[in-house]
């Protein structure tokens, strides 16, 4: 007997913040309709989680978003650097760094750049395009219960402004409901980690003098160090809105009443050396970093992600990218399953990929924020690393991580999780290289595409024009009933891309001119074979039928 609910959709997002508005844009990338519930009446105000980083750039570029970001972010589009000293008008400021990318040397990596844009000006833009693709979004609602068995789950909500109740029946469940998530508490999931590192009230306020005193100094953060006037201060728009972060010590006793107007103000005028500036305190919100990640990415039908999954200090913005990172990976696995062209047993992958990958950035955030000296950390003097964290670029920890396991074949167990340093290899497990390429046919010929275009809604195979590959995949895709597009890679009349520059697709790719190398949805690389092969559809079925968990 059928159960009776009001509602059936394939997924139901709990959380609209920005992962699980990002969970929504890229399920509806996929064409899997979706409902999304959100308590809170709208987006977020208060202005936060506003570094992008390089690999998140990719994942909106490919899902057509990318200008409308940078759109958003454009005030701050000559904000570089991270600026450090006892303030700002004093002669002991350094620059920890000056620019994000000096020499533009990111464009070897990616045909993306980083991007400075507030939490509360990115999320207006996902939900302006999410409901175009499938998205059935419902803020002012509450999550009250949620049930699962063998074929779905069922979950119950309110309508804050009605208080109406629906129930809704999903074949899976996401929860980007944050880093007190009450579905992974439902779960009886726990956490592993130091747990909370330090604690700062975030304050905006408006200044006009303020920008006279910074100059030309287009900083992204400033770190301000004078004793009992520390903090960190935030551009919004360079001209009046600012945002400060003052450090935070409820384990002293203090509570956010006693941030009082004029005690914030003082200790902005203090902090940044400018007795007589004038401040306007528009706003206060707490905040706690904290370095914890979930011990299991989720039970049966129902997944985490975002902050329920983890929670990083924000040194680096490693935590909403990462989050983001993972309703992608996420978003193409559910959609394999629905669509039916994947076994259930894959969407295990989702943990045993990001888990990992968590548990190392986590670690990474806390050594930054201790290399930084952030207001307010004060991590234990005889860890060398606070919580485990490898030195290294943040560059490799954005986008050269890897997957030992998961929805890989060949991966390589030896090599660390998070790289010291960015080389991008096409080694199974990590983010395929990027390459610029020309189309020879289709869509457009001479259209100019980054390899990292080619990957979203389908598996990717590249091969050498001359070789099977191309028409052994087309032959397997058919037959399995897989997405899954081959491109011939050369500078002849047979093939369908042509390198840049004489470019060696191969070699970026680990491989040889006789051999191919599968890349998945998510821009990862799935599989590679080094070779020429008797029987490539054979090969080429077994190693799809193997990821994809088919019977």
């Amino acid at each position: 007997m059928k159960e009776n609910v009001d509602l059936r959709v394939p997924v139901l997002i709990v959380g609209g913040s920005l992962v699980g508005l990002c969970t929504s844009l890229f399920l509806g990338r996929h064409g899997i309709g979706h409902m999304l519930v959100e308590k809170h009446a709208g987006t977020s105000l208060h202005p936060r989680g506003r570094g992008i980083n390089v690999r998140t750039m990719e994942l909106f570029r490919v899902a057509g978003v990318e200008d409308r970001i940078r759109a958003a972010a454009s005030v701050l589009s000559d904000n570089h650097g991270i600026l450090q000293g006892g303030s700002l008008t004093g002669d002991d400021q350094e620059w920890l760094f000056e620019e994000i990318d000096p020499g533009g040397g990111l464009a070897r990596f990616s045909p993306a750049t980083w991007c400075l844009c507030s939490q509360n000006d990115i999320e207006p833009v996902l939900m302006s395009v999410t409901p175009g693709l499938g998205a059935d979004l419902r803020f002012s609602t509450e999550l009250l219960s949620f049930d699962q068995d063998a074929t779905g789950v069922t979950a119950v909500m309110k309508g804050l402004e009605t208080g109406e109740h629906l129930k809704v029946r999903a074949d899976y469940l996401v929860a980007a409901d944050g880093p007190r998530s009450p579905v992974r508490e439902e779960l009886r999931i726990g956490q592993t980690g130091p747990g909370d590192l330090f604690h700062n009230v975030s304050i905006t306020f408006r200044s006009r003098g303020l920008a006279g005193v910074v100059g030309d100094r287009r900083f992204i953060v400033c770190y301000l160090t004078k004793p009992g006037a520390d903090g960190a201060l935030l551009p919004v728009d360079n001209a009046e809105r600012w945002v400060f972060h003052a450090p935070w010590h409820p384990d002293r006793g203090e509570t956010m009443e006693d941030f009082t107007d004029e005690r914030c103000a003082e200790h902005i005028r203090r902090a940044v050396g400018a007795p007589g500036l004038d401040v306007e305190i528009t706003g206060k919100a707490p905040w706690h970093a904290a370095e914890r990640v979930a011990e299991r990415y989720g039970s049966g039908r129902v997944f985490l992600a975002g902050d329920s999954a983890h929670e990083m200090s924000p040194t680096g913005a490693f935590g909403s990218n990462t989050g983001i990172q993972d309703a992608h990976n996420l978003a193409w696995k559910l959609a394999a399953v629905l669509k039916g062209s994947a076994g259930p047993r894959l969407l295990e992958s989702y943990e045993a990929e990001r888990l990992p990958v968590a548990r190392a950035t986590s670690a990474r955030a806390s050594a930054r924020s201790a290399e930084h000296s952030h207001p307010g950390y004060e991590p234990d003097p005889e860890s060398a690393a606070p919580g485990g964290g490898r030195p290294g670029g943040v560059l490799s920890v954005a986008m050269g991580y890897r997957y030992h396991q998961g929805a890989v074949l060949g991966a390589d167990h030896e090599q660390p999780v998070v790289p010291e340093r960015m080389r991008p290899s096409g080694d199974p497990g990590t983010r395929a290289p990027h390459l610029w390429l020309r189309f020879c046919g289709e869509p457009g010929p001479g259209e100019r595409v980054s390899t990292v275009d080619l990957y979203e809604r389908s598996f990717v195979l590249l091969s050498s024009e001359g070789t099977p590959w191309r028409d052994a995949a087309r032959s397997v895709a058919g037959e399995l009933g897989v997405d899954l597009v081959a491109y011939a890679v050369g500078t002849g009349p047979g093939a369908d891309l042509e390198p840049e520059e004489g470019a060696d697709w191969a070699g970026a790719h680990g491989t040889t001119p006789a051999g191919a190398v599968l890349v998945r949805p998510d821009g990862f690389v799935a599989w590679r074979w080094p070779q020429d092969a008797e029987d490539p559809e054979g090969v080429l079925h077994e190693v799809l039928t193997t990821l994809l968990h088919r019977a």
